[in-house]
């Protein structure tokens, strides 16, 4: 690889449930079409839009856990928790690992510890409805790339991705949530740096760094929710490959625990 290009294709319309993302990317894309071997990074809330993953505040009635929690961080960070985000959150979570500090960090059902379970009011159509993650982000990856194949003849990888913190580093970054034709790892394990030592533990996360890559090309407040990089055709594959599942640790390897 010899360099690595990321362009976002330009504002897109704010997008309603049930609508064809993959026809508006395409559409989008007018001035370089698809093509083999390019990857295409999509923020997951223009996905989780069109998929419905969208929850209505007036819908929610808070459980006591909720108005538990919602109180204690209400507390520890000094300002109003509407419990029925709370409850929210608690409905997309497998675990909650910690309730503190005005926020909480949750393992969701699909198995990614972050922030709030990655419910989010930002970009939402109004302040009372909330952005869930898609609800299996792999399969939307696998669908959005088998439709960009049947609309442009390319056959590109797809990557869904959400902003994520990272332990003892202030920030946040892209990580790929959801992946299909591409490579989510580089294992150079096994392999000799150049001094001939074997490495041991050098384990590429390819797939999250191509999602932080392509944030860069894109500003958070643009509507620019979908980015092309071009220079990672190595990584690309005919098949769906195994998704951003590979990218999980299981829980018995978990450290932090």
């Amino acid at each position: 690889m010899a360099s690595l290009c990321a362009r976002p294709i330009g504002p897109l319309p704010e997008v309603r449930a049930g609508e064809d993302l993959a026809l508006l990317i395409a559409s989008a894309v007018t001035d370089a079409p698809l093509k083999d071997g390019q990857v295409v990074v999509i923020a997951h809330k223009v996905v989780s839009k069109t998929e419905g993953a969208v929850v209505t505040l007036d819908d929610v009635r808070p459980s006591a856990r909720a108005l538990e929690l919602a109180a204690g961080l209400e507390l520890a960070a000094a300002q109003d928790r509407d419990p029925r985000a709370v409850q929210v959150v608690l409905d997309e979570s497998a675990e909650i690992l910690r309730a503190e500090r005005g926020v909480l960090i949750c393992r969701t059902r699909h198995g990614f510890v972050c922030a709030n379970a990655g419910v989010d009011a930002s970009n939402s159509a109004d302040s009372g409805t909330l952005i869930l993650l898609p609800r299996d982000p792999d399969a939307s990856a696998r669908r959005l790339r088998r439709r960009l194949r049947e609309l442009t003849g390319a056959t590109v990888a797809v990557l869904i991705t959400d902003s994520f913190g990272r332990a003892w580093r202030h920030g946040q970054v892209d990580v790929a949530i959801g992946i299909a034709g591409m490579k989510p790892l580089d294992d150079w394990r096994g392999r000799t740096d150049t001094r001939g030592l074997e490495l041991r533990a050098t384990w590429l996360a390819v797939a999250d760094a191509a999602a932080a890559s392509a944030d860069l090309a894109r500003a958070k407040d643009s509507r620019e929710p979908v980015v092309i990089l071009d220079g990672l055709d190595r990584f690309v594959t005919e098949d769906d490959g195994p998704g951003a599942a590979a990218l999980l640790r299981d829980l018995q390897e978990d450290l932090f625990r």
